[in-house]
């Protein structure tokens, strides 16, 4: 990727900036990685692209080099916004820097105001220590699908390997999973060796993508996640016993759903799990008042 701006060394060299790792940051130097990351969130030619975290710019060069319409990058540290405006005054309108904790933002505001008017979506490599939290966020929005038609993150290994776990992997099998599988249909694309960054982190990384299901099981996303967390909070324990947590009877909510009370939560497929929360949403059901009225 030649993209006429400096090399990315030289741009992290001219403005000081070392990845800090209060923040996360694992800066990528490869154009030849940053290329296929940009390629898998394709095609990109009207899209409007989300980034988290973009540093110094690496990922942020590649979308715009092969061709997303707009990039909308929010970045936490204010040392790396210079060196962002030097990719946007080279990109007249295609990128806009947006100052802030993607914790504390909603992309979909965020294109909804500046996007290009085509498909939406989020790729981005994203800072490890708030990675699961803006995941789990995202997936949890109402309405569901929402406006983003693909994610492609890059994430530890090891939490790529528990986003896309199924039962079959008991270990990795987790609310996580349970969350991803319900709401969209999860891959791991290709690992990135620690080599690739600056600093190499201690770990192998995996770019996922997720793509959502416009029609999942149909349930209260509050419950299924309260559901989860009561099972996946005690996974040793069968659920007669976990379940105890969500202030039911557990054997009423495991008979409604048609699971065995001596399961574990690592046995249960995400069908399991939102027959639960529709189990618990009928139990929490308001009983109807009755209205006769007697005489005095």
């Amino acid at each position: 990727m030649n993209d006429g701006l400096p090399p990315l060394r030289e741009i992290v060299a001219r403005h000081g900036l070392d990845a800090r790792k209060a923040l996360g940051q694992n800066f990528l130097f490869d154009l030849n990685l940053t290329g296929r990351i940009a390629r898998a969130a394709g095609p990109l030619e009207s899209a409007t692209i989300v980034e988290i975290g973009p540093g110094p710019g690496g990922l942020t060069r590649a979308l715009l080099s092969e061709g997303a319409a707009k990039v909308i990058a929010i970045e936490r540290d204010a040392r790396c916004l210079p060196a962002l405006a030097e990719i946007a005054a080279h990109y007249p309108d295609r990128l806009d820097i947006v100052e802030g904790d993607a914790l504390a933002l909603d992309p979909a505001a965020l294109v909804r105001e500046r996007g290009s008017g085509g498909p939406a979506r989020i790729c981005a490599n994203l800072p490890y220590n708030v990675a699961t939290a803006l995941l789990t966020r995202w997936l949890a929005v109402e309405p569901w699908p929402s406006i983003f038609d693909r994610y492609v993150l890059m994430f530890q290994r090891e939490v790529a390997e528990r986003i896309v776990a199924t039962p079959k992997e008991r270990a990795d099998y987790g609310r996580l999973a349970a969350l991803c599988g319900w709401r969209t249909r999860a891959r791991i694309l290709f690992d990135v060796a620690p080599a690739a960054f600056t600093p190499p982190p201690k770990v192998t990384s995996s770019v996922v993508e997720l793509v959502p299901n416009p029609t999942p099981l149909p349930c209260d996303a509050r419950l299924f996640s309260r559901v989860t967390q009561a099972a996946f909070g005690q996974r040793r324990k069968m659920l007669r016993q976990s379940l105890k947590a969500l202030g039911v009877e557990p054997l009423t909510l495991l008979d409604a759903a048609g699971i065995d009370p001596t399961r574990r939560a690592e046995e249960v497929e995400i069908t399991g799990f939102a027959a639960l929360a529709r189990a618990l949403e009928e139990a929490n059901r308001p009983a109807p008042r009755d209205h006769a009225q007697t005489d005095g």
